[in-house]
């Protein structure tokens, strides 16, 4: 199984935090390699919303990045599954509040089947950007302070 993990404290409280991830039209703000995102089903941000992404995939190329909420716990934890796309991975965001900041974990989890196990290292190195982009998400968010 492919793992990628990060962590990262933001100067914002879990609601904030929690809601902006939980809207998935906010993916262009912080992750550069999603070219467009629509709410294709379901209420945003809630279980089984789902939203339709085209991704930068290998060489530049456009690829599908459709993903489905499956759990959305407010101000503690969301998952999802990507359900279009070459790699489907399962990802979780866990938040913890203390004192008006955030701890944010962002997890991604890969079993490969197939060719997708040839890949494997490129599979890897994808994931490890995809969380490593905590980074961007926490400047996003502190920088729009209401």
């Amino acid at each position: 199984m492919a793992h990628a993990e990060n962590e990262v404290t933001i100067n914002r409280p879990a609601r904030d935090v929690y809601a902006f991830l939980a809207d998935g039209l906010n993916n262009k703000l912080w992750r550069p390699g999603v070219q467009e995102v629509a709410l294709a089903s379901g209420e945003a941000g809630t279980k089984g919303a789902v939203y339709s992404q085209t991704m930068t995939g290998p060489g530049g190329r456009s690829i599908a990045g459709d993903y489905e909420i499956t759990v959305a716990e407010p101000e503690k934890l969301i998952e999802f599954h990507v359900i279009a796309g070459p790699a489907r991975p399962t990802g979780t965001f866990t938040l913890n509040e203390n004192d008006g900041t955030t701890t944010l974990r962002f997890a991604l989890d890969l079993q490969p089947k197939g060719l997708m196990k040839l890949m494997g290292s490129m599979i890897a190195k994808t994931m490890e950007s995809e969380v490593g982009q905590l980074g961007t998400l926490k400047s996003v968010l502190e920088k729009s302070r209401a």
